[in-house]
């Protein structure tokens, strides 16, 4: 029961009985009574009785399913032939339309037996019979067909029937085959457009371009299907009513029977359902595909947006760290130098930002439906963009009043120092006369006069013009350079008032005063040489400046000096070398504090089992070449040893040279680096560097932190080198110095070794050739006086261009070549051309004709290489070093 009721309940169509229609038992010719009755006849057929019941049951339902539902609610008229056959066969007819036929009627017309035995015995059984048949219409026995042309039009009868209308069985059959078919196409095709337009208002629009770029294509490719089915369906029904039009199209004089005008009918409505439907469609698929496009705009623009926005971000990191302002005159211009590099490293990204906003903007006046995603990002670029703007504005007002502040400053310590040398200069002898006097009041008077130019003479205006610069530090030099302009004007005042007194007319000549005996290596004990009211004074202070000062200055000045410089000196030497421990010390904490975060946020992280499907297949156990021996250096610094020298500076050298050997791990970080930095470069932009940088909130990336341990080691240089300068002769002066020249060579060692690593071509192991000397480039020319060239290069025009490396084994001849790696900054690497084995070279120190060149010879001047330094120093440094390892080499065999 169930089966039965969830099938599909339609009408009989032609195709389904299209064998009983053949068998032409009933026919639907077309033709109408006088009142549009339909007509359906039943031709003579000779197996009428064999058909059976569901056969004529099917043809009968399907015959009265086909006129509309006015003509058929008047009625059909049935015409039964039987001109040819018995009563038999009437009354057998009769029977089985009475007790079958489906449909209204209206009347029944019997074209009874010819021969006159069968027409007696139908007149006889009609009497008989009639209400057998249970017919509530009249059943009107007709001899002929003239008689039945006094009931209906011959124009409405078949040929058969002795009337005009033309019929032919199987173009009709194949009319009412095709016009159902077309029905089908034009139902199923209507389906299909709704079916498809449900499935698009059913599709959730995706979330990045690829996928929107798929969907997009393939409901345009379904859509274009469905638009070829729809152009078929159309030519389809067009061509059936051609079809059914034929014969008025062929002669003027036929006329279409309402049988025929009905399909027309029905075959206009379907083409204009068919047209309704595809404008209906159309104007779907067109909302659609305008949302399907600008979904695709949306995922272009979110795109776009991330991109930018990931290098603005960047671009404004960048622009944080420069938050120096400068200590000096060359560190402001090197800054000013940097922020200009990274303002034009941003046009492209600000222009493309900008773009991309109005591109947005334009979005949101086309009517987007995503304005209120698209609105914010569209506001957060150009945010950015101002931000990047106003800020690299503000850098450069910074930075230009540093640049300011520090020529002033500059200028005001240069006219100190000439101020101070010019009084120095005037020799005491020749200030006692008169003349002599006035021409030093001269000289003082015309040096003041430039003062205004130089000094800063008004220190509250000078705080006030330069505060939103003034750090501790900056502060404090100038306060220092301030003061020490307030103690030259002072030294100026008081040789002005010696010197005025000396111009005026004298009573007795003022004999000149030698220097004080203090510093002769005949006196005793520091105590006795000591002038009285000197105090404590810095012995080394005191004799940087009294071996200027002393020799032409009288004796109450050189003392003078000795108070000004030296108490001032002491203080501040002391200020600046705790300030240097104590800025060592918490870089220091902060450093180990980064490396551990590198350590535990990333390196561990990547035997995480949780976070191994974010690591790419490049990175693969590759953790070693990413971080080098960066744990070997955290272990090293995790020792905290620095933090002992803060109560007893002096440790701190004696920390270097103990740890001396130690530091060449920083050689074995950086020779990775390459290694390193490629990596980082193929895999740097993985989701598991995103998600481990997230966990850490840093705002730089792991690649930053990666060259800390480069920078760490020059840093280590430059404190060594301050505290140098305010420990100049004092006790410990000598480990500084062995301390900063144990850092610098390790500094050239992890330079040279950089450049080893980029040989390329040397077929042996470099490893072998000994400790590397030196490295640089130098012009090169060679003279072969032997061997199979013979060719004097010595005539060429044009040295070579060679990049030396001495090896206490090996000298190496190469040629420099720089690359650009995937587009970043260029990375040299050298051509391996020539080695001279060491223990088979000489050398000739000085070629006539250029103080910087010099020769190195092999197997008896067979080959000369001629070099050419670019400096005399450099010149000189390599020799000293070639010869070196000669010497040894000479000493190794005695």
């Amino acid at each position: 029961t169930d089966e039965i009721m969830q099938q599909e309940i339609r009408p009989l169509v032609a195709v389904d009985i299209i064998e009983q229609l053949h068998r032409q038992f009933a026919i639907l010719s077309g033709g109408r009574g006088k009142d549009g009755a339909p007509i359906i006849t039943f031709p003579e057929c000779a197996g009428f009785s064999d058909i059976p019941d569901e056969d004529f049951l099917n043809v009968v339902t399907y015959l009265t399913s086909i006129p509309s539902l006015e003509a058929a609610s008047i009625g059909f008229i049935i015409i039964i032939d039987r001109r040819r056959d018995k009563w038999s066969a009437v009354k057998a007819s009769l029977t089985r339309i009475a007790g079958a036929f489906p449909g209204n009627l209206q009347l029944v017309f019997v074209l009874r037996p010819s021969r006159f035995i069968q027409r007696t015995i139908a007149d006889i059984g009609i009497k008989l019979y009639r209400d057998d048949f249970k017919m509530k219409v009249p059943i009107i026995m007709l001899n002929s067909v003239s008689d039945l042309h006094g009931y209906i039009d011959k124009s409405q009868l078949t040929r058969e029937l002795g009337g005009t209308l033309e019929y032919g069985h199987s173009q009709w059959i194949h009319h009412r085959t095709a016009i159902e078919n077309f029905a089908m196409t034009v139902k199923t095709t209507a389906q299909m457009l709704q079916t498809f337009g449900t499935d698009l208002a059913e599709t959730e629009l995706p979330n990045d371009v690829k996928c929107t770029e798929e969907l997009l294509s393939a409901h345009t490719d379904h859509h274009s299907k469905l638009k070829d089915e729809l152009k078929l369906a159309v030519k389809q029904g067009a061509t059936l009513l051609t079809c059914i039009r034929e014969p008025v199209t062929r002669s003027a004089n036929s006329k279409l029977s309402p049988d025929e005008l009905e399909n027309v009918a029905t075959v206009e409505r379907l083409l204009a359902q068919l047209d309704e439907t595809e404008k209906a469609f159309d104007q779907f698929w067109t909302k659609h595909h305008l949302k399907l496009e600008q979904c695709l705009q949306l995922r272009h623009f979110e795109h776009d947006f991330r991109e930018v926005k990931l290098v603005l971000d960047n671009l404004m990191e960048a622009q944080a760290s420069f938050a120096d302002i400068g200590d000096s005159v060359t560190r402001v211009e090197n800054f000013l130098k940097e922020q200009k590099q990274l303002e034009e490293k941003g046009q492209e990204p600000l222009e493309k930002a900008q773009s991309l906003a109005l591109h947005g903007e334009q979005l949101i006046q086309n009517n987007h439906y995503a304005v209120d995603s698209i609105r914010p990002k569209c506001v957060e670029l150009r945010r950015i963009c101002d931000d990047f703007t106003n800020e690299t504005k503000k850098k450069y007002d910074i930075l230009g009043k540093s640049l300011e502040l520090h020529k002033q400053l500059d200028k005001a310590s240069q006219w100190c120092e000439a101020g101070i040398y010019l009084l120095a200069s005037q020799a005491v002898d020749k200030c006692q006369s008169q003349e002599g006097a006035e021409t030093a009041l001269v000289e003082i008077e015309k040096f003041l006069m430039t003062a205004k130019e130089h000094q800063l003479s008004n220190p509250k205006e000078f705080y006030n013009q330069f505060d939103m610069i003034l750090t501790p530090e900056i502060k404090a030099n100038a306060q220092k350079i301030l003061q020490k302009l307030e103690d030259v004007q002072e030294m100026f005042d008081k040789r002005q008032v010696s010197l005025k007194k000396l111009a005026a007319k004298q009573t007795r000549p003022v004999q000149p005063v030698a220097p004080h005996p203090e510093s002769s290596p005949k006196r005793g004990s520091p105590k006795t040489s000591r002038p009285a009211g000197v105090g404590t004074c810095h012995s080394s202070c005191f004799q940087t400046h009294s071996r200027v000062l002393a020799p032409r200055l009288c004796l109450i000045f050189v003392i003078r000096m000795k108070t000004l410089f030296c108490n001032r000196c002491n203080t501040l030497s002391f200020f600046s070398f705790s300030h240097i421990i104590n800025e060592l010390i918490e870089t220091e904490r902060v450093y180990v504090e980064e490396l551990q975060s590198i350590i535990e946020g990333y390196a561990s992280e990547m035997d995480n089992p949780n976070l191994v499907h974010l690591i790419p297949s490049a990175l693969q156990n590759k953790k070693d070449v990413l971080f080098g021996n960066l744990p070997e250096i955290y272990e090293f610094h995790n020792r905290h040893e620095v933090e002992n020298c803060i109560e007893n500076p002096e440790l701190l050298a004696r920390c270097f040279l103990k740890r001396k050997e130690d530091l060449q791990i920083y050689e074995k970080y950086c020779q990775n680096k390459p290694r390193s930095e490629a990596l980082w470069r193929q895999c740097g932009d993985s989701i598991f560097f995103q998600e481990c940088q997230r966990k850490l909130d840093h705002k730089l990336s792991l690649d930053a932190y990666l060259l800390k341990p480069v920078q760490r080691i020059t840093k280590y240089q430059l404190i060594l080198k301050e505290m140098l300068k305010c420990s100049k002769n004092s006790e410990g002066t000598a480990e500084l110095e062995e301390a900063l020249a144990t850092v610098l060579d390790i500094i050239k060692s992890v330079n040279d070794s950089m450049h080893q690593i980029a040989i390329t071509g040397y077929e042996g192991d470099v490893s072998e050739l000994g400790k590397l000397l030196m490295q640089g480039s130098f012009n090169v020319w060679t003279d072969h006086k032997k061997g199979h060239n013979k060719v004097k290069d010595l005539a060429r025009f044009k040295p070579m261009q060679r990049h030396l490396f001495l090896y206490t084994k090996m000298l190496l001849f190469c040629k420099k070549r720089e690359e650009n790696t995937d587009g970043h900054e260029k990375t040299a690497s050298y051509s391996f051309k020539n080695s001279l084995k060491m223990s088979t070279v000489g050398i000739t120190e000085n070629v006539k004709g250029d103080n910087k060149k010099f020769e190195i010879w092999y197997n008896g001047r067979e080959e000369v290489y001629i070099i050419q330094a670019s400096s005399v120093e450099l010149k000189n440094t390599w020799i000293s070093e070639i010869r070196k390892v000669l010497t040894g080499q000479l000493e190794a065999c005695r």
